[in-house]
Parts: C-alpha cells; structure tokens; sequence
C-alpha cells in the first residue's frame, strides 16, 4: 500500500469523548441443548481511529461478542453504546438502519454477487442507505476502488476476480458508507499470507491515517499483534487488553 490513499469522503465526526463503542456487562446465554454462558460481564471501550483485535481460543466467545458489537444479535443483558447511542432495545428497523449508516462488515467469505459487476457490488450497501443519486454513488465506488488498487477490475463480474482481489472488493463495499466501524469476521481467514498482509496493510492505513475504527476477530497472530490493541477473551471473558 502507497502511504497516501486518494480518498473522498470521511467518517462522521468523532465523538467528544473519542470513545466510538463501548459495552457495559454484556452478558449471553445459549438454551440448546441446555443452558450455557457464552459471554460474561463484558464491558470494554473502543476509541477512534483503533485498529482492534479480538482473540481467543475457538469457543471463547468473540465471534458471538464481534455479533452483538454490530447490533445484529440482539439477545443479550447488557448494554452497548456506538457513537455515543444506546442500541439495547432498539427495534429492528431501526437497528438495520444504524448498520447501514455506521457499520462496515467484512467476513471471512467475501459475499459478493457473483453475477454482478465489483462495481455494483460495492454500490449496493450505498444505494439501500439512499443518501446520494446512482451517478453519485457510482463515482464513489469507483474511487473506493482505485483506492484498494482495483479501479481497473471495477467493470469485471465478481467471480472472475482472484480470492485476494474479491476479498478487498468486500473491504471497498464496507467502506462506500463511510461507516464509523468497520467489523471484521476472520477477514483473511480464507487468504495466503500475501494476501493477508495486503489486507491488513489497507486497514492499518485506514485507522492510522484515515481514522477508520475497526474490530477485527482473528486467529492469525501476527495480524493481531500488529494491530493498536488486542482485547484476549477466555471462557467468555475479556482475560487481557494489551
């Protein structure tokens, strides 16, 4: 990655404090086959502008905590706060309305549309938010595009891309709303180790340079050691913050 990205377009204001997520005895239980605690008293701040690991052994919890960070499971005691706004007890709706507005997703699989072009791919997240005409929207894509180095790919259906190339078209998509987090779910779990230090070398210039706040769940080491903070869980416990 070049150390400056022509970008337009910034994240929404931080907050006074700085602080962009925090959560407040986050507690969940899963009833099947019988009851069990997967998360306890999980209570943590993420500031702006961090580029955030959370790890942990397979079964530690962070991937159910990584789910309620980004309001989409919703069955939790607790209480999470973004930018500032309870979530708790949010409708539906009006959950789904913040995730589009605030929340930039990146997986381990990518979730294109095979059929469609990177470009409309990367649409798609600012078209259902609304905000700005097709043309408009386009034009951006375009520019989140030639951003990660795919300008010249952006007419080509997803599926002719390469994994590597289809998982920053994922990261581009994540960005075309200029969310205030960009969460991530093993985001190169499925790349060689090329490729993973091509991803993170993009989201390490959009936290330190741009400041994009992002949580990433990882099981890649060196990844996570390269990141401004690693939050470690055990058992469902934040066990270490270094």
């Amino acid at each position: 990655m070049k150390d400056e990205i022509p970008i337009n377009g910034t994240a929404p204001k931080a907050t006074e404090s700085g602080i962009i997520l925090r959560t407040t005895g986050i507690n969940k239980y899963f009833y099947d086959p019988v009851e069990f605690q997967v998360l306890r008293n999980v209570t943590f701040e993420v500031r702006k502008s961090e580029l955030l690991t959370l790890v942990g052994k397979s079964g530690s919890g962070k991937s159910t905590l990584l789910y309620i960070l980004s309001t989409m499971d919703t069955d939790y005691k607790g209480e999470l706060y973004i930018d500032e706004q309870l979530m708790t007890n949010q409708t539906i709706d009006q959950l789904a309305a913040i995730r589009n507005e605030k929340i930039g997703f990146v997986f381990q699989f990518h979730y294109l549309l095979a059929e469609f072009t990177c470009l409309k791919n990367v649409m798609i997240p600012a078209l259902r938010l609304g905000r700005l005409s097709e043309k408009e929207i386009e034009a951006k894509a375009y520019q989140k595009l030639e951003m990660l180095g795919l300008a010249d790919q952006a007419l080509k259906p997803a599926s002719k891309l390469s994994g590597g190339q289809q998982q920053r078209v994922a990261i581009a998509r994540a960005m075309i709303n200029d969310p205030l987090i960009i969460m991530g779910d093993e985001p190169t779990g499925n790349l060689d180790s090329k490729n993973t230090e091509i991803v993170f070398d993009i989201f390490r210039d959009l936290s330190h340079n741009y400041n994009q706040t992002i949580i990433a769940v990882t099981h890649d080491e060196d990844f996570a050691r390269k990141s401004d903070r690693i939050v470690e869980m055990k058992d469902g416990e934040i066990i270490n913050h270094r």
